[in-house]
C-alpha cells in the first residue's frame, strides 16, 4: 500500500477480548500482534494497512484469539474523524523507529567487537542481528526513518566479515586499488536517500569524473565484473563500523580536505542520528534532502537536485569553486 497515496487509505480493525485467565493468553496474542507489525489505535483495538496479506494474517489471529476462549472480528474502514491517517501512519513508523534502534544499539556493540574478535566468533550473531531487521523490514509498511542508517549498519558489519573471510582465503589479494576508481560503473540502491546522494556527488565530483551510475534492489542483486557497488550489502564501499559510506568514501579514496570532511561529519550525524558530531547544520541539510526525495520519485533527479545543495555546502566550506 503507497503511504503517500492522495485517496483515503483503507485500513484494517482487529477488536478482541480475551479471557484474564490463562495469562500466557495475554502475552501470546500481544506478541503475535507485534510481529504482524500491528499498531494500538485504541484498548484493545489494532490496525494494520488493508492489504491481501494483512486480511490474511489478522483471520487467523482471529482463530488463535477464539482457541485461546476470546472474541474478535476484523473490519475495514477508512478514518473519518479523530484520528487520520498520517497519525496512523506516524504510529507505525514510531513502532518500527524502536525496532531499528534497538537493531541498531546491537550491530554498534558487535561493530565494537569487531577489532578484538574473530569473524568465527562474530558470523553468527551478525547473521541473526540480519535476520532480525528483515522481519522488522517485513512489516515496515511505510518506510520508517530508523530503516536506512540501521540497514546500513548491519550490511557494513555484514560486509567487514566478508572482507576478512575474502583475506583469509586469499593472502596474496591486495584488495581493490583506490587508484583505480576511473571510468567505472558505480552501483548503489533504487531510491536514493542521504547518503547515498551525497556519496554519489562526492564520486562524481572529487573521485571519478566520468562515472556512470546504476540503480538496483536492495536485495537479489549480483555485481557483474568491474562494478563499484557502494551503499548496499557486501558492496566495496558501504557503512564500517559506525561510519557511513560517505565517510568509508572519503578515507578509500585518500581525500584530505577539510571541507569535505565537515560535510562528512554532516551526512553521519543525519543517516546514523546518533548525533557524534553534532552539526548543526545537519536538521537543515535533512530538510532539503528530505524535500527533494518527497517530490521526486526519480533517482536521476533526486542526484540533479541533491548535487547543487552540496555543491553550495562545499563552496560555503571551502570557498572553492566546484567544477561540474
Amino acid at each position: 500500500m503507497n503511504g503517500e497515496a492522495s485517496q483515503a487509505a483503507r485500513w484494517l480493525l482487529l477488536i478482541h477480548q480475551l479471557p484474564t485467565k490463562p495469562a500466557y493468553a495475554r502475552v501470546k496474542i500481544w506478541r503475535r500482534l507485534k510481529g504482524l507489525g500491528a499498531v494500538t489505535v485504541k484498548n484493545s483495538v489494532y490496525a494494520l494497512p488493508s492489504n491481501v496479506e494483512t486480511r490474511e494474517d489478522f483471520t487467523w489471529l482471529i482463530k488463535e484469539i477464539a482457541e485461546l476462549g476470546g472474541e474478535g472480528f476484523v473490519c475495514e474502514a477508512t478514518l473519518v474523524d479523530g484520528l487520520d491517517d498520517g497519525e496512523v501512519r506516524a504510529l507505525f513508523g514510531a513502532a518500527r523507529d524502536e525496532d531499528y534502534a534497538e537493531v541498531a544499539a546491537a550491530a554498534r556493540e558487535l561493530s565494537a567487537r569487531c577489532s578484538s574478535s574473530s569473524r568465527a566468533e562474530l558470523a553468527g550473531p551478525v547473521a541473526r542481528l540480519r535476520k532480525q531487521l528483515d522481519e522488522i523490514i517485513a512489516i515496515d509498511f511505510f518506510g520508517a526513518d530508523g530503516r536506512e542508517p540501521t540497514e546500513g549498519l548491519v550490511s557494513g558489519l555484514q560486509a567487514e566479515l566478508q572482507r576478512e573471510e575474502e583475506a583469509m582465503s586469499a593472502d596474496d589479494s591486495e584488495g581493490l586499488p583506490t587508484g583505480k576508481l576511473q571510468d567505472r560503473v558505480w552501483v548503489t540502491r533504487q531510491g536514493v536517500q542521504i547518503d547515498r546522494i551525497a556519496s554519489t556527488w562526492l564520486i562524481r565530483r572529487f573521485i571519478d569524473r566520468r562515472a556512470s551510475f546504476k540503480f538496483v534492489p536492495g536485495t537479489g542483486y549480483v555485481a557483474l565484473p568491474g562494478e563499484l557497488r557502494f551503499d548496499m550489502f557486501e558492496g566495496e564501499f558501504t557503512h564500517r563500523g559506525d561510519r557511513c559510506t560517505f565517510e568509508v568514501l572519503l578515507e578509500e579514496a585518500a581525500l584530505d580536505d577539510p571541507a569535505l570532511a565537515a560535510i562528512g561529519e554532516i551526512i553521519h550525524d543525519i543517516d546514523l542520528k546518533d548525533g557524534k558530531y553534532g552539526r548543526e547544520e545537519a536538521a537543515g541539510i535533512r530538510i532539503l534532502i528530505a524535500g527533494i526525495a518527497s517530490s521526486h520519485n526519480n533517482d536521476s533527479q533526486r542526484l540533479e537536485r541533491g548535487a547543487a545543495v552540496f555543491d553550495d555546502l562545499y563552496r560555503s566550506f571551502s570557498g572553492k569553486q566546484v567544477s561540474i
